[in-house]
């Protein structure tokens, strides 16, 4: 009879609390073997695991520490005696000039310590020199060059065999295609590395999937491993994956040449001298293993602060004489030993949802769990990102869930376990309402968040009053954000309109506000009354709604009321927005709290109507359009644009075949590209631009 997946990790949790107390004893070990092979199995397979790495190493050492103390025990198939799988059929699959094994993991001190006794037990040696470097937590790969060129790229896959990514390895910016590994007397090499996502790239490339309506991905590690899997190589350029080598695997040396490495310390300078990116900077030559135990405690306190994940260090053996040696198992080397830092993931129970507004209005629902410690913090409240993905991972209250936290970054939902449900969880019903203003949400077509658009939201206040005064909407000198948030905290300032309402007494018995900085703070106040419609339009902070967007919206009317009239069909029909945008905005105006705060503007004196920038009716750009990318050396963008509207053209958003002139300046970028593929776009330079427009 198939053991079901809830009697799995029922067995799972009695084993892990024997393995922590009085241990698992020879009479369990069958059962703990089929445990770990059901989770090799959940991992690698089906890559769905129901336990963290930690739990699973716990298990797993204890089964090696049975079978040391029982070699007779030991039967061919046990987890200890093979590599864990990992290779897909999307891919060739090719074989490693040697295998690429695990590593042994230690979790504290006595660990590192019994690493220690065994090595100078087996070399006869008192003190061991060891190098020490970073473990990086991204997607182990293998690189081959001969010839002083890459010829090859693959996965780790089962550690026999991997699969050829060498297509996407090549999009990769800090794998040299060619190095010089002939000026050392190699011929061929294979370089053992780890793929990475810097941190703050995962975090802009999250940003850009949510705000596109997508799902995020889970974490740095795994968008980098399933990036190396993707079969266009521009989209894997286009996420920017690093990489760094840490280790000379295998190599061949030239005819008549002989190489002098006599420790892995060297092999490291050598590969960041030939243009790679090895933890030369981070790795430490140590000699005994207090001095080893210091620095792996001192680089776990700064983990954070680096810009990409690691998840402990790697303590090799220097030596290669040394480590020759030591050997190695099936497993891992002897020589070798990774000091894993505290657990990231962990299983917690979701005990309720509540939900917040962002600043754009997004509404975020954020998990309650039964408060688990995970890397040395107690998680009590997880991110779940959306509606989306509540559905997709089918999360309900009441759930056991898997629980991550990767460095700085907010502790999320990896998946839940139904297969531990007992019939008492509920689904999760997301509100219709703000929870904050109870204003209807909307969703745009083709997105995952709920949004409140409510421009008075007190939830939104704060950014929307950012976002007005700032130098590209309203331009108000002196009231920048420490202003604002004060006059906030102090009731002096609680929105949009009360920017124009401001008690000056009040404020003059502030410190700091004498009645010279109230005079310019009253007359740059006074002065935005008169600012063009398109700078209100974009101050009001409609999504989707960027500078050369407010001045399309604010050229097709007379009067910033008419847009309350317009379809999403209309609006579409105007240059430069599609539906997402049409939405946007539609949803916007047809929103009573939009109409009655304008109306309050106007009231106040503030300019609605169009009075200055229609288009022009004359001019030597009549019926063109353009678009500036890079650094303009004089001009500055917004006065480009502007000399544009004043002779009669048009600015646009984006590269298509309605754009006329593309105008380049220093450092251009991606629309530069673009649009060379389009024939009918003249690139121009400022200089050329301004000869256009007779200014030179």
């Amino acid at each position: 009879m198939t053991t079901s997946v809830k009697d799995r990790q029922s067995q799972t949790e009695t084993l892990l609390k024997k393995a922590k107390a009085v241990g698992i004893t020879t009479q369990e070990i069958d059962e703990l073997r089929d445990v770990l092979r059901f989770h090799e199995y959940r991992y690698y397979i089906q890559s769905d695991p129901l336990i963290s790495d930690f739990e699973y190493d716990t298990l797993y050492k204890s089964l090696e520490a049975l079978e040391t103390e029982n070699p007779d025990l030991v039967v061919p198939d046990s987890p200890t005696q093979r590599v864990g799988k990992g290779l897909t059929k999307d891919f060739p699959t090719v074989q490693h000039l040697v295998p690429m094994l695990s590593l042994d993991n230690s979790y504290n001190s006595d660990d590192l310590l019994d690493f220690d006794r065994k090595a100078r037990e087996a070399t006869g040696l008192s003190e061991i020199e060891y190098c020490v470097e970073p473990k990086f937590d991204g997607a182990s790969i293998s690189l081959v060059y001969e010839d002083d060129k890459l010829v090859r790229g693959a996965t780790r896959g089962d550690g026999m065999y991997g699969d050829d990514i060498t297509p996407n390895i090549r999009q990769i910016r800090t794998i040299p295609l060619t190095a010089k590994f002939s000026a050392h007397g190699l011929q061929t090499a294979e370089i053992r590395g780890e793929v990475l996502i810097n941190k703050n790239n995962f975090k802009v490339f999250n940003e850009a999937l949510v705000e596109a309506g997508n799902q995020p991905l889970a974490n740095p590690r795994n968008a980098a491993s399933g990036t190396l899997r993707i079969k266009d190589p521009l989209e894997v350029g286009r996420r920017k994956l690093e990489a760094f080598v840490y280790s000379l695997g295998y190599y061949t040396t030239l005819k008549g040449q002989t190489e002098d490495f006599t420790t892995h310390a060297e092999t490291l300078q050598m590969l960041y001298e030939l243009g790679f990116r090895s933890p030369e900077r981070e790795k430490k030559v140590l000699k005994g293993i207090q001095a080893v135990i210091d620095y792996c405690n001192e680089f776990e306190v700064k983990r954070d602060d680096l810009p990409y994940e690691i998840d402990g260090m790697v303590v090799k053996v220097n030596a290669f004489e040394l480590q020759d040696k030591l050997g190695m198992t099936t497993h891992h080397p002897r020589w070798a030993i990774a000091f894993k830092f505290k657990a990231r993931q962990a299983t917690s129970k979701l005990l309720r949802i509540e939900y917040q507004v962002g600043r754009t209005g997004n509404i975020g629902p954020v998990a309650k769990v039964e408060p688990v410690p995970i890397g040395g913090v107690m998680v009590a409240s997880v991110s779940l990102f959306n509606e989306d993905v509540i559905r997709e991972k089918d999360i309900r209250i009441g759930d056991t869930v898997l629980v991550e936290r990767a460095g700085d970054v907010i502790p999320y939902i990896v998946k839940a376990m139904p297969e531990l449900r007992d019939g008492t969880e509920q689904p999760i019903q997301f509100p219709t309402h703000c929870p904050s203003c109870n204003d209807p949400l909307f969703r745009a077509e083709e997105e995952a968040a709920w949004r409140c658009i409510n421009i008075v939201c007190p939830a939104q206040v704060l950014e929307r009053l950012f976002h007005f005064a700032s130098k590209d909407a309203m331009d108000i000198r002196g009231l920048g954000v420490a202003n604002i948030e004060k006059f906030y905290k102090l009731g002096l300032l609680t929105s949009i309109p009360h920017i124009y309402q401001l008690d000056y007494e009040a404020i003059g018995q502030l410190e700091g506000f004498g009645a010279k900085s109230i005079d310019k703070l009253k007359a740059a106040i006074e002065s935005t009354k008169k600012q063009p419609l398109h700078r209100l339009i974009f101050a009001l902070g409609i999504r989707y709604v960027g500078e050369t967007t407010a001045k399309t919206l604010a050229h097709a009317v007379d009067h910033i009321l008419d847009l309350q009239n317009f379809s999403e069909e209309d609006l579409k029909a105007l240059e430069d927005i599609g539906p997402k945008v049409a939405g946007s905005v539609h949803a916007f105006f047809k929103n009573d709290d939009t109409i009655e705060l304008l109306k309050t503007l106007e009231s106040l004196g503030l300019t609605l109507a169009n009075e200055k920038k229609q288009y022009a009716t004359a001019g030597n750009l009549q019926g063109l359009t353009f678009l500036f990318t890079g650094t303009l050396n004089k001009l500055k963008r917004s006065e480009a644009e502007e000399l544009v509207e004043q002779n009669g053209g048009t600015v646009v958003s984006g590269v298509s075949s309605k754009l006329a002139y593309l105008v380049v300046g220093d450092d251009a970028g991606s629309k530069l590209e673009k649009a060379k593929k389009i024939t009918s776009i003249k690139i121009i330079t400022e200089d050329q631009f301004l000869k256009i427009i007779g200014r030179e």
